[in-house]
């Protein structure tokens, strides 16, 4: 018999936690963006969201990557590793966009000569804020710990940034949350969506990510499926 315990809701997905070392990922329709300020509801969002996750993830482990993804547990949800999780993102950041053309003297587009790797902690109530490995020490995050975190990233960076190439698509930037699990392994967790990346049509520079709702720049869904079906293949049609 399976035992559900306590449930953790955010803005875009429910954990479900197992009594088996195990937890359900729900990913909902929900859209967000600044901080919860924006907010919208796309029936389907959830279901492409859990789908092309699941899809990365395959690819990731399929290339050395250990993640916490173990299956699809229906059209929303996933079967995942419970992990106790780092209070970090890790972002990798391939081209200037975003809050980083805020921040350095560069053009939106402009292609970096080397990934650039940023830590942020989460919390919704300080608004996520940026922090540096010494922060992160404070925190009681080793830098053992950093320093490997920081290498899956870029290695899950190297593998994606190839993988969307073939596809057509300019992997812009990505958000990973890692945690550890029971054997004390550092593993990739959350999810890989374009709800936590930016994902550009190599031709036409359109996006094919949440910017599309952040921007008013058309339709997310359809933005959602047609990178589902650029990678995966698969037509919902």
């Amino acid at each position: 018999m399976v035992i559900f315990v306590d449930v953790y809701e955010g803005k875009a997905k429910k954990v479900i936690p197992l009594d088996d070392g195990k937890a359900i990922l729900e990913f909902k329709d929900d859209a967000t963006a600044f901080n919860g300020e924006k907010k919208g509801r796309f029936r389907g969002k959830g279901w492409l969201n859990a789908q092309i996750s699941a899809h990365l993830f395959r690819v990731l482990e399929e290339n050395g990557i250990k993640t916490h993804f173990i299956g699809v547990a229906g059209d929303n949800r996933l079967i995942v590793e419970r992990l106790k999780m780092y209070p970090l993102e890790v972002v990798v950041r391939n081209v200037v966009a975003g809050s980083l053309k805020k921040r350095l003297p560069l053009t939106e587009g402009t292609e970096l000569p080397e990934p650039i790797v940023e830590l942020y902690y989460k919390d919704d109530s300080l608004g996520d804020p940026m922090i540096n490995q010494y922060h992160a020490k404070v925190l009681g995050i080793s830098e053992i710990e950093l320093k490997e975190m920081e290498s899956i990233a870029l290695r899950v960076n190297e593998i994606l940034r190839k993988y969307f190439k073939e596809k057509g698509i300019i992997l812009v930037d990505f958000k990973l949350e890692f945690g550890k699990n029971s054997r004390g392994e550092i593993v990739l967790g959350d999810e890989i969506s374009p709800d936590t990346c930016r994902f550009w049509d190599a031709e036409t520079k359109e996006s094919l990510d949440k910017d599309v709702f952040r921007f008013d720049r058309g339709d997310l869904l359809s933005a959602y499926e047609r990178l589902y079906e650029r990678i995966t293949g698969d037509s919902r049609s």
